[in-house]
């Protein structure tokens, strides 16, 4: 868990730091999304295997991109998690 304590009588600084928060929540999302429908189109056209039932049976570059995509879908989820956690303490 991660809280973040500010000190401010700004309302407009508040709204400004939730505001950049929910923005980056946002591009999270969209990135993770998209990282996603390439890996289901991977796996809806080559099934769902492993790297070893694949190798060999499909363009080393194709594989290599869907272990990317998921190596990057699993760090989109981490970062998101991150910032799902947070909490904001005003004093």
């Amino acid at each position: 868990m991660t809280k973040v304590i500010l000190q401010t009588d700004s309302a407009w600084t508040r709204k400004k730091i939730e505001s950049a928060i929910d923005s980056e929540k946002t591009l999270l999302q969209r990135a993770l999304r998209k990282t996603e429908e390439k890996i289901k189109a991977f796996e809806q056209k080559h099934g769902n295997l492993d790297r070893a039932s694949l190798y060999g049976k499909i363009d080393d570059m194709e594989l290599l991109e869907w272990e990317g995509e998921i190596e990057v879908s699993q760090k989109l989820r981490e970062q998101l998690a991150s910032f799902q956690e947070i909490t904001i303490e005003y004093q």
